[in-house]
């Protein structure tokens, strides 16, 4: 089966339950988020969510995945399915991971598997990688105010 990954980092000087309060701080959002502009649900494995993407040069595009993997100030993970998992499925994650020094990696992730994974155009995965930068830059400005205002 047909599998491509956009894979995305960034190094936050802020602790994990920082970072993780910015993320799962769904309702602002749109307030400062490029790339997400709305995130609805319940922060709970199996719910199903409501997710509004704007990737740089393209059009909004809304979708309903379900919250598949939730580990509290680790990991976040939802899966969106097009007509059936062998057709296309897209598995969006947030990884957290603690290094030296107060800083915190972030780990953002999209792996689309499916028979019509190849009709992705490389232009749409690289915009969907230049909308990944954007929020990943913008959670790492977020994170790092709340951890210079000394807050968790």
């Amino acid at each position: 089966m047909p599998i491509k990954t956009i894979d995305c980092r960034i190094d936050i000087h802020a602790s994990p339950e920082q970072v993780w309060q910015v993320l799962t701080d769904w309702p602002s959002y749109p307030y400062w988020n490029p790339f997400i502009v709305g995130l609805h649900g319940k922060l709970q494995r199996g719910a199903r969510l409501c997710v509004t993407l704007h990737p740089p040069q393209t059009r909004r595009m809304t979708f309903r995945p379900t919250l598949i993997e939730l580990e509290p100030g680790q990991k976040l993970v939802w899966r969106g399915i097009l007509l059936a998992q062998r057709l296309f499925c897209g598995e969006h994650a947030f990884e957290l991971e603690t290094l030296d020094s107060g800083v915190t990696r972030l780990h953002q992730r999209e792996t689309f598997r499916g028979l019509l994974t190849p009709l992705f155009s490389e232009t749409l995965l690289n915009h969907t990688r230049d909308g990944f930068s954007g929020m990943n830059e913008a959670v790492k400005k977020r994170a790092e105010t709340l951890a210079s205002a000394g807050t968790a």
